[in-house]
C-alpha cells in the first residue's frame, strides 16, 4: 500500500470572528489585500477562516492581524498543527440559549396577532410590549449594534447594518406612538422589531449548524488522528503523546488499532483498513517493507512501523490541509457575487429611503412608510448570496474526499464539470502498472541468459516499471549480475550504457530506429507479441555497426474497473482518448479491449502536451489522467489534470485533483462530483438572487409586514447552506 505525498501551497491561514454576510468577507479580503507584501487574500465565511500568501519576508502575522481588526473584526492566526478551524468556529451550539430567550420574550407580543383572526382580542398593555421588547432590542440584539457600529467605522456596509437600522425603527416609532402620543396597544410595533430579531438569531443559528455539518468530512479525518502511540526505544515500550514520535521511531501497532504514523512495516504482517483515509472499501494486506499510512486502522496481527513521517508531515495532516484549501478557495463563479455583495447594502438602505420618502410623501402616512422601509432593510439578505458558493463548495469537496478524491482548489472542482474529452496514460492508470516479462526471444548465438543478464544491468538503476519486471526476472532465473557503466536514459526511448565492454541500447522501437537497427531477425515475432497486447522492447548492440540482440516482451493486465470506467465516462457524454507512450500494436489491443476509439501511441513525454493542445483545439476541455513523471507536462496543460496516488510526486503536483486509489471509476466520479457541485452553486445563486430581486421590490410597494420579511430572510441563508448539504448524499460509483 502506497502512501502518497501531497503538498499544499504555504500561506498564512486565521480565524476570522465577526463576520456576518458577503459584504463582510469582502471587506477583510480588501483589508488584507491593502497590506504591502500580501500576494493574495481569500476570506470563506462559510468556515469563517481566510487563507493569506505573502511575499518571503514580507507582511507579517501581527500585521496581517492588526489589518483584519482596523476593518472592524477579530483575527487569530492558526498554527499549521492546529486542529480544524471549522470546528471551532462552526460549534452549532453558540446562540442557542439567545434564540431561546428571545423567543420567549418575543412570543407574547406575537400572540396576539395570531389570535386576532381568530376574534380573539388579547392585546398586551403597551407598556408590557414595551419591557417584553427592550432587551430583545438592546441585549438580545446588541451583537448587531455592535457589528453595525463596526461596519460604519469603517464605512461599509453589511447585514447587521440593515437589521439594527430596521429594528431600530420600529421600535423607535412604537416607543414615541407609547408616550408621546398614547397610542391604542393594538397601534404598536414592537413585535415587528423584536420577532424580527429572534427570526434573524434564529436562522443565524440553523445556518451556524448547518454549516458545521458541511465540515464533516475535515472533522472525520481529523477524528483519525491517534493522541499517543506506543513507541519501541531501546528494547523498552512507551506510550507517548502523538507529539512526541519522531522519524526513524518503531511503532508498536496491535490489532484493532489505529495507526498512528506514516512509515513501513518492519515487523509483522496483517491486513490494514485505510477506507476513510484513501477511501478503499476493502483491507489492504501488509508484510514486510510494506507502507502503511497513519490513520488508517490494523487489522488481526500486530506489526511494528518504522515512522518514515509524522504530524503536519503525515499524509493524514497533508489531506487535511489540502481539504481545508480546497474548500477555503473562491471558485471563478465567485467573482460575480463578490461584485454585488460590494454595493449591495448602498443600494438595499438607498431603496429603502426611496420607499420612506415615496410612501410618506406620496401616500402621507409617514408610519406605514417606515414600516414599509423596515421591510425593505430586513428582507435583504447579502448572506445567502455569499453563502452560495462556499457552501456547495465544502460539501462537494467533503463529498469528495470520502470517497478517496482530493480536489487542490475550487477552481478544479468547477473546471472538471465542464470537460468533453477525457486523456487517459496507459501504464498504471488503465493497467494494474505490475507488467511482468512475458517472453525472451534472442538472436542465434545469443542466449537468453545472456540477454536477461546485459538487460538487468542496464536496468539496475531504472525505477520505470519494465525495467523492474526485467530485473525480477533475472533474479528468479538466476541470470550473471554485471555491472554496467555510462547509464543515461534516453527519454520516451529507452536506456544506452557499456555492459562487460559492450555498447547497448535497450528500448522501443522509436529508439532502434534512431539507433539504426534492423529488426527483421525479430520482426515476425515483435508484431506477433504487439497484436497479443504485448508491450515490446529490442536490446541491441552499438560497438560497430548496430546489431540486434533480442526481444523482450510484457504483458499487464487491464485493471477490473476500467472497461466500466471508460463505458460511463462515454455514456456521459464524453470522448475518451488513449494517449501512451508504448507501441501503437499493444496502445490498439487495449483500447479496444476497453472500448476506446481514438489512439495516440508512441508519444514521447515531450509531445504528449502537444497532443493535449491539439485535442483541445475547437474550445474542447481536456481532462488528462495519468502517473508518472513523463505525464506531468500533459496534466500540466491539460484543463484539469487528474493524478493517481499509487504515480509519481511529481504527477500529483501537476494535478488538480488527486485520485487517493488507482481506481479508473474515481475519474467518472470526479467528474460526476464536480458536474453536481457546479449545479449546486447554480441552483444557490439563482435563488439567492431571485429571492431578493423578487422580496424587495415587494417590501418596498408594501406588500410584505417586517415580521413576514424578518422570517423569509432567515428561510434564505438556512434554505441555501441546506441545498448545499444534499451533496453529502453522493456516495460515487466506484468500489
Amino acid at each position: 500500500m502506497s502512501t502518497p505525498a501531497l503538498t499544499v501551497p504555504p500561506a498564512l491561514r486565521f480565524q476570522i470572528t465577526g463576520m456576518t454576510c458577503a459584504s463582510c468577507a469582502s471587506r477583510v479580503e480588501k483589508a488584507l489585500a491593502r497590506v504591502p507584501g500580501v500576494l493574495e487574500a481569500n476570506v470563506n465565511l462559510a468556515s469563517e477562516v481566510a487563507d493569506v500568501r505573502v511575499a518571503p519576508g514580507q507582511a507579517s502575522p501581527a500585521q496581517l492581524a492588526a489589518a483584519v481588526v482596523k476593518a472592524g473584526y477579530g483575527a487569530v492566526v492558526i498554527a499549521e498543527d492546529d486542529p480544524s478551524p471549522v470546528a471551532v468556529a462552526l460549534s452549532g451550539g453558540r446562540g442557542g440559549a439567545a434564540v431561546i430567550a428571545s423567543a420567549l420574550l418575543s412570543l407574547p407580543l406575537l400572540l396576539p396577532m395570531l389570535l386576532m383572526p381568530l376574534g380573539l382580542r388579547l392585546m398586551l398593555d403597551g407598556r408590557w410590549q414595551w419591557l417584553l421588547a427592550t432587551p430583545v432590542q438592546f441585549v438580545l440584539g446588541a451583537r448587531f449594534y455592535r457589528a453595525a457600529w463596526s461596519a460604519l467605522r469603517a464605512r461599509a456596509g453589511n447585514m447587521d447594518l440593515l437589521v439594527a437600522i430596521g429594528t431600530s425603527a420600529a421600535y423607535g416609532l412604537s416607543v414615541y406612538d407609547l408616550f408621546a402620543r398614547g397610542r391604542d396597544p393594538a397601534h404598536l410595533y414592537f413585535e415587528a422589531s423584536a420577532v424580527v430579531i429572534t427570526l434573524v438569531l434564529l436562522g443565524k443559528w440553523l445556518e451556524g449548524r448547518a454549516k458545521r455539518q458541511t465540515t464533516a468530512a475535515i472533522r472525520a479525518l481529523q477524528a483519525l488522528r491517534p493522541e499517543r502511540a506506543t513507541v519501541r526505544r531501546d528494547g523498552h515500550e512507551l506510550e507517548l503523546p502523538i507529539a512526541q514520535v519522531v522519524v526513524g521511531d518503531e511503532v508498536v501497532v496491535r490489532p484493532g488499532e489505529r495507526i498512528a504514523v506514516d512509515g513501513s512495516v518492519v515487523e509483522g504482517t496483517s491486513e490494514v483498513d485505510a477506507s476513510l483515509v484513501t477511501g478503499e472499501s476493502l483491507p489492504v494486506a501488509v508484510a514486510l517493507d510494506a507502507c502503511v499510512t497513519g490513520g488508517s486502522v490494523n487489522g488481526s496481527g500486530p506489526l511494528v512501523v518504522r515512522a518514515t513521517a509524522v504530524g503536519a508531515e503525515s499524509t493524514l495532516a497533508r489531506i487535511v490541509r489540502l481539504v481545508e484549501s480546497a474548500q477555503g478557495k473562491k471558485a471563478p463563479i465567485q467573482r460575480l457575487v463578490d461584485r454585488v455583495s460590494a454595493v449591495f447594502v448602498p443600494v438595499v438602505i438607498g431603496i429603502a429611503f426611496v420607499t420612506l420618502l415615496g410612501w410618506g410623501f406620496v401616500g402621507g402616512d409617514w408610519e406605514r412608510a417606515i414600516l414599509d422601509a423596515v421591510a425593505v432593510l430586513v428582507i435583504a439578505c447579502p448572506c445567502a448570496l455569499g453563502l452560495a458558493t462556499p457552501t456547495a463548495i465544502m460539501a462537494g469537496t467533503g463529498a469528495a474526499a470520502r470517497r478517496g478524491i482530493l480536489v487542490q482548489d475550487a477552481a478544479a472542482l468547477e473546471q472538471a464539470h465542464s470537460v468533453d474529452v477525457v486523456a487517459f496514460d496507459k501504464t498504471g492508470t488503465l493497467t494494474e502498472g505490475r507488467p511482468s516479462l512475458l517472453r525472451v526471444e534472442p538472436i542465434p548465438a545469443t542466449s537468453r541468459a545472456e540477454l536477461l543478464a546485459w538487460a538487468a544491468a542496464l536496468q539496475s538503476r531504472s525505477e520505470h516499471l519494465l525495467a523492474r519486471a526485467v530485473r525480477d526476472a533475472a533474479a528468479s532465473e538466476g541470470a550473471t549480475m554485471m555491472l554496467a557503466e555510462g547509464l543515461h536514459t534516453l527519454p520516451g526511448r529507452g536506456v544506452a550504457g557499456k555492459v562487460d565492454g559492450r555498447s547497448l541500447v535497450f528500448g522501443n522501437a522509436r529508439l532502434m530506429r534512431d539507433e539504426g537497427v534492423d529488426l527483421a531477425p525479430l520482426a515476425v515475432a515483435g508484431a506477433a507479441a504487439e497484436s497479443e497486447g504485448r508491450t515490446v522492447s529490442w536490446l541491441a548492440e552499438t560497438n560497430g555497426p548496430p546489431r540486434l540482440l533480442g526481444l523482450f516482451a510484457f504483458g499487464d493486465a487491464a485493471k477490473a474497473s476500467a472497461a466500466a470506467a471508460v463505458r460511463r465516462l462515454v455514456e456521459a457524454g464524453l470522448r475518451v482518448v488513449l494517449v501512451t507512450g508504448d507501441n501503437a500494436g499493444s496502445a490498439r489491443t487495449l483500447a479496444a479491449q476497453l472500448g476506446i476509439g481514438d489512439v495516440h501511441a508512441e508519444v514521447l513525454p515531450a509531445d504528449k502536451a502537444a497532443v493535449i493542445e491539439g485535442l483541445q483545439a475547437g474550445g474542447r476541455h481536456v481532462a488528462m489522467i495519468g502517473d508518472g513523471i513523463n505525464d506531468a507536462p500533459a496534466l500540466a496543460a491539460a484543463d484539469i489534470g487528474m493524478a493517481m496516488s499509487s504515480g509519481t510526486d511529481v504527477a500529483m503536483h501537476a494535478a488538480g485533483i488527486t485520485l487517493m486509489r488507482g481506481d479508473p471509476m474515481l475519474v467518472a466520479d470526479a467528474i460526476e462530483i464536480s458536474r453536481r457541485t457546479v449545479a449546486k452553486i447554480r441552483q444557490n445563486l439563482f435563488w439567492a438572487f431571485a429571492y431578493n430581486v423578487v422580496g424587495i421590490p415587494l417590501a418596498a410597494l408594501g406588500f410584505l409586514n417586517p415580521v413576514i420579511a424578518g422570517a423569509a430572510m432567515a428561510a434564505s441563508s438556512v434554505s441555501v447552506v441546506a441545498n448545499s448539504l444534499l451533496l453529502r448524499r453522493w456516495r460515487g460509483q466506484a468500489r
